[in-house]
């Protein structure tokens, strides 16, 4: 499926919500100053008993109900619902700049810029975009631990991935690719989302990174106790269902033999060239002996 990048790609976004109506009413107000209006705003309510749905409908939102507990279960109802080419996707207390929409629909126009017009291409399709997230705290407490918390984030999982891994609290996907993938994510409240999608980019699939498409979060995801631990829990619980599917060296072989540099190939070519480098260096020892033989 090709699209022009001339033509503006319209965005839906989506956000699950349960009992957070006041850091919602936030969240719908920098939408609301977007310079590029969305096409639709879904909030999906998981359960709430607030007054999280009541916020939403007064702020002229699409609101869904998802039965099913769990954030998965609530954002997958949302990106069924959606009918943007884009899907954007943040949580309640996510503070977007006023050029969030247009920051996602410019780095996938221009993502497809650079792939498109060629028939053989090996750089790998953009199919996602994610960028980074500051939690609301005094300086420098914020970039520090924001830098902490992310950077740990991408590196553990990006090394499973071998791509950048997806961060839910600003993130987009062009809905053709979530009907392509969506009957292989898990709806389970035992996994992260974001994380569990990451692992259905195909090797010429990436996601990119912008850094115009951050936003501002709560700092309660830095909370330790009880919700600490059901964190940990659920990456255990994705990594272990990603690793049923594909163990990570594998993952990495796939995407780099689509880029033309295939660990096995490249396996052999270095167990030639140090054959050869042996044996000159093998017949380097033995010719001062056949010099000698000869003298005699």
């Amino acid at each position: 499926m090709s699209r022009s990048v001339a033509v503006p790609l319209s965005c839906s976004v989506v956000v699950p919500v349960k009992d957070d109506a006041e850091e919602l009413g936030g969240l719908l107000k920098a939408l609301g100053r977007q310079t590029e209006p969305p096409l639709e705003i879904i909030v999906v309510d998981n359960g709430s008993s607030d007054d999280s749905a009541r916020v939403a409908a007064g702020a002229g939102c699409r609101v869904l109900h998802e039965p099913v507990a769990g954030i998965p279960a609530a954002v997958a109802a949302g990106y069924d619902a959606a009918v943007g080419d884009l899907i954007l996707r943040c949580d309640a207390d996510s503070r977007p700049r006023p050029t969030w929409v247009a920051a996602h629909r410019r780095a996938h126009a221009t993502a497809a810029q650079a792939t498109g017009g060629t028939s053989v291409c090996t750089r790998p399709r953009v199919v996602a975009v994610t960028g980074p997230a500051r939690f609301r705290l005094p300086a420098p407490l914020d970039l520090v631990t924001s830098a902490m918390y992310l950077g740990g984030y991408v590196l553990a999982v990006g090394s499973a991935l071998g791509h950048p891994p997806l961060f839910g609290t600003t993130m987009s996907l062009r809905r053709e690719w979530w009907q392509d993938v969506r009957d292989s994510v898990s709806r389970s409240a035992d996994v992260h989302d974001d994380m569990d999608l990451s692992f259905s980019v195909l090797p010429h699939q990436t996601v990119r990174v912008a850094w115009d498409v951050a936003v501002d979060m709560s700092p309660r995801a830095l909370r330790w106790g009880r919700p600490a631990d059901v964190r940990a829990r659920r990456a255990f619980v994705t990594l272990a269902r990603a690793w049923q599917r594909q163990a990570p060296w594998d993952r990495w072989a796939d995407r780099l033999a689509h880029r033309g540099l295939d660990p096995r190939r490249l396996g052999r070519r270095r167990q030639e060239t140090e054959r050869r480098t042996s044996a000159r260096k093998t017949e380097a020892r033995r010719a001062p002996h056949t010099s000698s033989e000869r003298l005699r």
